[in-house]
């Protein structure tokens, strides 16, 4: 499994960071440009956080059926099949013209990113040699960071000047050539594949059998919390920052930059000072920082200036317990049931952000955007007891 395996490992990752940089940045984007889409279809802001919620219900899908199925059919298919779809779909999106529409389209790559969830992760660990997947890993979810930095400045600008739909295009076009790369440079693993019969019935059973354990179902639970927060707070907060201080789309797309700094900064620092001092300890610090932060946006942004100071912290603060909360919830379980705990998480941190983007829009309409703060820090805190109450601190020098 970890002999030199075929293909240039370069040219694989550079294949695998393009996929993690366009998927990432496709689903970014929507925030931003809720008020073009508003614009452009007259479409109500209060039902536009629908848009969040479809995909993020279709990738909790269609992620759990495909991580099974990844382990069967090989990873090079998944990624095919996945990057194939998103490509499709986001092409798609410059021919709608209807808020219906856009929900189709948003659905059909919420399907395809449920295909692709975990899978670039998957095959890193399919293909490299144990000493070098963090390595290789490093590299390919910069394209997350980089997304914020480079993807959604660029779509932002582009949905001013030449409409929403342009961005999603954009993208297909990324994702495109991706999907190339692929096909022409990526190869299948040397790794044995599952022969099991896969069954929606018999991986629900699995699930099932996951959670009953109270350590999983609390890590489960944190996960829907922490991203229903992050959605309530963030899907709106562009919208609220162009009505309360007439900012324009270039401005918006500058504070995305500012935050993609502070994740690319913050990230690694955390992931290496929770190896010191323990994961829950750095979970429930950032909760509680980010909570607070939270709680004062509506407070203390009297001018746009100091909207970069509180974005670049609250970015700081997500990303901050990102890598750590990863970490242990990977320990809470033996390697034969991680990829199918992650699978999970990934489907049930969706349906918490679907959940915060539904009923982000009509508290922002109806009770003004410091409910959506509130919101938010009433959930995060909800997360910080949980970790801190329900789930175990592994020992860190485990092999299991």
């Amino acid at each position: 499994m970890n002999k030199q395996q075929d293909g240039n490992p370069y040219i694989i990752i550079f294949a695998l960071w393009l996929l993690v940089f366009a998927a990432s940045s496709q689903v970014m984007i929507i925030s931003p440009i809720l008020p073009r889409i508003s614009e452009q279809l007259g479409t109500p802001l209060e039902i536009l956080g629908n848009l969040v919620t479809i995909y993020a219900v279709m990738v909790g899908v269609f992620a759990i059926i495909m991580g099974p199925l990844s382990d069967k059919i090989g990873r090079r298919k998944i990624l095919l099949i996945g990057t194939g779809g998103i490509t499709v779909s986001l092409f798609l999106h410059g021919f709608v013209d209807s808020f219906w529409g856009l929900m189709t389209v948003r659905a059909l790559a919420g399907m395809a990113g449920g295909v692709l969830s975990g899978a670039a992760v998957a095959y890193v660990g399919d293909y490299f040699p144990y000493e070098k997947r963090g390595w290789a890993n490093g590299w390919i979810m910069s394209g997350i960071a980089m997304g914020q930095i480079l993807g959604i400045p660029m779509g932002t600008l582009l949905a001013d000047l030449s409409g929403f739909r342009i961005p999603f295009v954009l993208f297909g076009g990324i994702m495109a050539l991706t999907f190339i790369l692929i096909l022409i440079k990526v190869p299948q693993p040397n790794v044995t594949l599952s022969t099991d019969k896969v069954t929606f019935k018999g991986s629900i059973g699995k699930y099932y059998v996951l959670l009953k354990r109270p350590e999983v179902s609390a890590v489960a639970f944190s996960y829907v919390v922490m991203f229903l927060s992050i959605s309530v707070y963030v899907v709106y907060l562009p919208t609220w920052l162009e009505e309360s201080f007439g900012v324009s789309g270039t401005e918006i797309a500058s504070l995305f930059f500012v935050g993609g700094i502070a994740n690319v900064i913050t990230g690694p620092i955390a992931g290496k000072l929770s190896d010191k001092i323990g994961r829950k300890s750095i979970i429930i610090i950032s909760c509680i920082g980010l909570s607070l932060v939270m709680l004062i946006t509506t407070y203390v942004i009297t001018d746009f200036w100091i909207a970069y100071v509180v974005f670049f912290l609250t970015m700081v603060l997500i990303a901050m317990r990102i890598s750590p909360f990863q970490a242990l919830s990977t320990q809470l379980i033996k390697s034969d049931n991680r990829g199918s705990l992650m699978s999970l998480l990934v489907a049930i941190g969706q349906v918490g952000y679907g959940v915060g983007g539904s009923i982000a829009g009509p508290f922002y309409v109806q009770s003004g955007y410091v409910s959506n703060t509130i919101i938010g820090t009433v959930m995060i805190l909800v997360m910080a007891y949980v970790v801190w109450r329900h789930i175990p601190e592994p020992d860190l020098n485990s092999t299991s």
